[in-house]
């Protein structure tokens, strides 16, 4: 399978450190060589980056590795592809246009009879049960909702749609509109959340050690959401199989369909690490 990475942060900061191991994955330290994709937001505009190569061999790859670009909110992909032929049109992370937001997608797993869904506006451009299921999701929340709905209310519809997705198979998913990043546990999901007093970390795929205490502020909150836990030295929590985050400004939320309000999970801050690589200024709310 497929494997994920994301990352929601309170300050615009870059994920090389995270993204550096997840590359590794692409094709050496991992069998995920049939593409690769990383998306950036920046306010509600996003740069995405995408190639139908092995990201451990990929020269673009190794740019963003080395090149700072700083997000509050990043999606990463590397595919082993098991529905729809290696080519970048089956490139996660998919991207659509929603109540003039951006919206990003990427998953793993696999659906079965999803395709037989109907869809009315979003049709996909390659031939993944991923891409299809993405357009199912915005086609459901265009129908029910005319204009961009409270935080509150899209976190209870987005658990809604993913637990339906997850009857069908695995359905692990990160989905984000600009201001939100949402993700769903279908097999394996797991995640840390770094701030103050801040470690060390180690990746486990590369030789690379960060003291993230020499470089940070105490204010700085950034989560990282991968498949499997991509350091060595620092305590990942897994997400329970059918339960989905909400997480904005790196702070998790369980958001279960029906529930009155999201569960907010206080942040294990005990020298778990900092943010990934150097931080910016605060970003403008």
């Amino acid at each position: 399978m497929c494997e994920l990475l994301g990352m929601s942060a309170n300050v615009p900061t870059d994920i090389r450190f995270s993204f550096a191991g997840l590359a590794r994955r692409g094709g050496e330290t991992g069998p995920h060589a049939d593409g690769w994709g990383i998306t950036f937001y920046e306010g509600r505009g996003a740069r995405a980056f995408h190639e139908p190569e092995p990201s451990a061999r990929s020269v673009l790859a190794k740019l963003l590795r080395d090149y700072a670009i700083k997000s509050r909110i990043v999606i990463a992909h590397v595919r082993k592809a098991n529905r729809g032929r290696v080519g970048l049109e089956n490139t996660h992370p998919f991207s659509r246009e929603l109540w003039g937001r951006r919206w990003t997608f990427a998953h793993n797993g696999q659906l079965k009879g999803v395709k037989k869904w109907p869809l009315t506006w979003f049709k996909p451009v390659g031939s993944t049960d991923s891409e299809y299921a993405f357009c199912w999701m915005l086609d459901r929340l265009q129908a029910r909702y005319p204009s961009l709905p409270s935080p509150a209310r899209l976190d209870s519809a987005v658990a809604e749609l993913c637990a339906e997705l997850h009857g069908l198979g695995v359905f692990n998913m990160l989905l984000s509109d600009s201001r939100t990043l949402y993700a769903h546990c279908g097999k394996r999901l797991c995640y840390l959340t770094r701030c103050a007093p801040f470690g060390t970390a180690t990746l486990i795929d590369e030789d690379w050690h960060v003291d993230f205490a020499q470089e940070t502020r105490t204010d700085d909150v950034v989560t990282v959401i991968a498949t499997k836990a991509l350091t060595r030295d620092e305590c990942w929590t897994d997400v329970e199989r059918g339960h989905m985050l909400s997480l904005r400004d790196g702070i998790v939320r369980i958001v279960k369909p029906g529930a009155p309000k999201p569960v907010r999970v206080p942040p294990p801050c005990s020298g778990s690490g900092r943010p990934d690589g150097q931080t910016g200024q605060a970003a403008s709310r």
